[in-house]
């Protein structure tokens, strides 16, 4: 495996999705829909281990999302480093506990742009840039 995440295949009939940016101490979290291809941050997730899925639980009770997609870090040149395994370990514990597809979206420099945009809470609106990145890539 190269640690990049492979292009997405989304069935058609996909059409609402819940982002995660995972972090160790902080998940942002965002909300969007295939139709308008744009997302909403949510309250970032502040916890760690089975609180934080405890928390995730209530966010895809909230939204019922048909997917989720989660942010992959890597480094500039592509290769994966230590959080690039976080992310893909929260992304299997995702598909295992929750059923639902999950869809890896690579998230180089979403942080960054967050931050430079002003967003008052860069974990949420990194989960924004990511949704938003994987909804422009969909047919």
């Amino acid at each position: 495996m190269s640690g990049q995440p492979a292009p997405a295949v989304v069935p058609a009939h996909f059409q609402s999705f819940l982002a995660f940016d995972y972090g160790l101490k902080r998940t942002g979290v965002a909300v969007g829909t295939r139709m308008l291809r744009s997302a909403t941050p949510q309250g970032t997730i502040r916890a760690e281990g089975d609180a934080r899925f405890a928390q995730v639980a209530d966010r895809i009770r909230e939204w019922q999302p048909d997917a989720l997609v989660v942010g992959v870090p890597l480094h500039p040149d592509g290769a994966a480093h230590e959080n690039t395994a976080r992310a893909l370990k929260f992304a299997r514990q995702l598909r295992g506990r929750f059923g639902l597809p999950v869809f890896e979206v690579d998230e180089r420099y979403s942080t960054t742009e967050a931050l430079s945009a002003g967003a008052a809470d860069a974990d949420a609106a990194s989960a924004c840039i990511i949704l938003e990145q994987f909804l422009r890539n969909l047919p």
